[in-house]
């Protein structure tokens, strides 16, 4: 039954939504990067750079602040002829993107943007631009790269994922439900896993039955740690992919061993959405270098040849609102393998280093993805940076970098919905700051636990 709507959904009822209902090309891209990842890495590095120049010379006509940065640096779009030239480029950092909102926008897409904030991983919540094409283009890279692990359209999905915040009206629950139910799947709220409901979670896999299970990384590896632990069973997925997070070999092992299935790795963030994944082999994560220009940079921003670098991305088909050698933040390290089994043409990564979240725990038992609070506190209004620590069982330390529009409102929201998921067990304390520092790394812990 499963194979026949998988197949339904994929000729008839996702094109019809897509191309009829949604009038979005999505499909028409999807064909055309699973064709493009089959070039030789020669021929992907070509096209790639022919849309970075399209992309670069397109900016200098119509982005005041890179018309203004490059010209203050000497810089001409005729002088980028390699990739080597491109690193001439100043890189991009989020304060740079906050000072000039306006002036990154293209005139030509002022006014027909669409706009989405970030989590902040780095505890620093961010709006970004983008046009409706850069989405359609975001989505059909994500069909593929998932669809490595065996999660295509229509294909029966499990999600342990974030829940929503707030409280959504009925109608906004009813096409949540209406949605995931056309799209064969079912999401669980990774939000409020404790360790006394563990078997709730393991009940719903096998009401479910999924095919695949995608999940945040850590949520996966407690779920499966305790299925390890007491011997419980469940439907076995033909695949599970790890989100969000770093995945670390000893959560991959245990999660292999808990659903019997094979692991995959992925990589991506919000600005951009997927950026890498793992194909059947296993050799690394490919980097959708067909759609995204990534570099790997040391601190005195010079391409890294071994150990991590630090994650720096151009999106080449964000026309609206581009973003050109971005600093994400995100550590990654290169893989020194040349090549794949599996024939793709894009190049590897051999991890991701730098996204490491610390969960929140409370005397009752209750474990609290890191995920939890870049995801709630994205659309508190005039906050800038953030930043919770935990040094006791039963206390939240929480550091705020606030601008205006944030207010009493702001705090009360913060403490309500910290509330729904972590109970009266545990004290939230509040303090504002100038700054954050950052880590030894470089990066902006959002979360950091303290106890043992």
């Amino acid at each position: 039954m499963s194979d026949w709507y998988e197949q339904t959904f994929r000729r008839v009822l996702y094109p019809a939504y897509e191309s009829g209902l949604r009038r979005r090309d999505t499909l028409n891209w999807l064909a055309a990067y699973e064709r493009d990842q089959w070039y030789s890495p020669q021929a992907i590095a070509e096209l790639q750079f022919q849309r970075l120049k399209t992309l670069i010379e397109h900016c200098y006509r119509e982005v005041p602040y890179y018309r203004r940065r490059w010209r203050e640096l000497g810089i001409q779009p005729d002088d980028i002829r390699s990739l080597d030239d491109y690193t001439r480029l100043p890189v991009l950092t989020k304060a740079d993107i906050r000072e000039n909102f306006e002036d990154l926008q293209a005139s030509s897409w002022r006014d027909r943007l669409l706009f989405k904030r970030t989590g902040g991983s780095t505890g620093e919540p961010l709006e970004l631009g983008y046009t409706h094409e850069s989405y359609e283009r975001r989505m059909a890279v994500m069909w593929r790269g998932y669809g490595w692990a065996g999660a295509r359209p229509g294909r029966r999905t499990l999600y342990l994922w974030a829940g929503a915040v707030g409280t959504p009206g009925r109608v906004h629950q009813f096409k949540d439900n209406v949605y995931n139910a056309v799209f064969a799947r079912r999401v669980l709220n990774s939000f409020e896993m404790t360790e006394s409901n563990m078997a709730d979670y393991a009940d719903a896999i096998d009401r479910y039955r999924p095919s695949v299970i995608v999940g945040y990384v850590n949520p996966l590896a407690r779920l499966a740690t305790w299925m390890v632990e007491t011997r419980r069973k469940v439907h076995q997925p033909a695949a599970v992919i790890g989100a969000a997070e770093a995945l670390h070999p000893h959560q991959r092992e245990v999660i292999g061993k808990a659903f019997g299935s094979p692991v995959y790795n992925t990589y991506g963030c919000r600005e951009f959405m997927l950026i890498a994944t793992e194909c059947a082999h296993h050799h690394g994560l490919h980097v959708n270098e067909d759609h995204l220009v990534v570099e790997l940079l040391d601190e005195t921003g010079k391409p890294v040849q071994r150990g991590p670098g630090e994650v720096t991305v151009t999106d080449l088909s964000n026309y609206g609102m581009p973003f050109i050698r971005y600093v994400n933040g995100d550590l990654a390290t290169p893989s020194s393998a040349h090549s794949c089994p599996c024939g793709r043409g894009l190049p590897l990564l051999e991890r991701v280093d730098g996204r490491v979240l610390d969960a929140i725990r409370t005397p009752d038992g209750r474990i609290l993805p890191g995920e939890f609070f870049p995801h709630m506190l994205k659309d508190v209004p005039g906050l800038a940076q953030f930043q919770l620590v935990q040094r006791q069982l039963d206390r939240l330390e929480l550091s705020i970098v606030r601008r205006d529009g944030f207010d009493d409102a702001s705090i009360a929201y913060i403490r309500r919905e910290t509330a729904k998921v972590l109970g009266d067990s545990v004290e939230l304390d509040y303090r504002f700051v100038d700054d954050i520092p950052l880590t030894r790394s470089g990066k902006r812990r959002v979360t950091l636990s303290e106890l043992a």
